[in-house]
C-alpha cells in the first residue's frame, strides 16, 4: 500500500515579506468589514497563517489597523510630492496633484476608505495619523505656492488646503459614480477648475 504524501508545509517567508502579507490581508479585511467588526481571525485566515504567526508581527488588532493606516498616509504623501517634483510647469503640477488623489482613491483594494471613511477615527491616535498625512500634502504643495508666487506660508497652506479638498472629494465623487466620466477627463476636469483659481496668483518671475 502506497503511503500517503506529507502534509505541505506553509512557506516561510522572510520577515518583511511576511509583514507586507499581513497588512494586505488587513486592508482587505478592514476595507470589507470596518475596524469594530473585524477580528485577528479573520485576518489570520485571510493570511493563510495562524494567529500566533500574526501576533508575532502585531502585538493587536488597533496596532495592525494603525500600522496599515501609516502605510497608506505615507503612500498618499509619495504621491503628492512625486506629482509637485516631476516638472516646474505649475500648469502640469495641478494636473498631476490632482491625479495623485484620483489614482489613490481609485487604487486597488479601496485602502483610501481606510484614510478618508475609517469608522475609529474618534481615536486619537488614528486622528493624529490621518491628520499628519494631510498637513504633509498640504505642505507639499504649499511650498511650490509659496516659493513661486512669494506668497507667505500662511496663504499658502490655505491654498494648498483648497486644493487637495477639491481633489479630494471630487475624486471620491467620481469613484462612487463612475459613469461615463474617465479618469483622465474627470482629472482634466477638476484640475482646470482648480488652475482657474490658482493661477490668479502669478508667479514671482512674471511679476517681475
Amino acid at each position: 500500500m502506497t503511503a500517503a504524501p506529507a502534509p505541505r508545509r506553509a512557506v516561510r517567508l522572510p520577515r518583511d515579506a511576511r509583514r507586507v502579507q499581513l497588512l494586505r490581508a488587513a486592508q482587505d479585511v478592514f476595507v470589507a468589514q470596518g475596524f469594530h467588526a473585524a477580528a485577528m481571525d479573520d485576518i489570520a485566515v485571510r493570511a493563510g497563517v495562524s494567529k500566533p504567526v500574526l501576533y508575532q508581527h502585531f502585538p493587536g488588532k488597533r496596532e495592525l489597523y494603525l500600522a496599515l493606516l501609516e502605510e497608506q498616509v505615507d503612500e498618499l504623501t509619495e504621491r503628492v510630492r512625486q506629482a509637485m517634483a516631476a516638472t516646474e510647469d505649475n500648469r502640469a503640477r495641478v494636473d498631476a496633484a490632482v491625479g495623485a488623489y484620483f489614482d489613490f482613491i481609485d487604487a486597488d483594494g479601496e485602502a483610501f476608505r481606510l484614510v478618508f471613511e475609517s469608522d475609529l477615527r474618534n481615536d486619537a491616535e488614528v486622528r493624529r495619523v490621518v491628520d499628519r498625512g494631510s498637513r504633509a500634502s498640504i505642505e507639499a504643495i504649499a511650498e511650490v505656492i509659496a516659493e513661486d508666487t512669494g506668497t507667505d506660508r500662511e496663504r499658502a497652506l490655505l491654498l494648498s488646503a483648497g486644493l487637495t479638498g477639491l481633489a479630494e472629494t471630487s475624486a471620491r465623487w467620481w469613484l462612487a459614480g463612475k459613469g461615463t466620466v474617465s479618469r483622465d477627463e474627470a482629472v482634466a476636469l477638476m484640475s482646470a477648475l482648480a488652475w482657474r483659481g490658482i493661477s490668479g496668483f502669478p508667479r514671482r518671475d512674471d511679476a517681475d
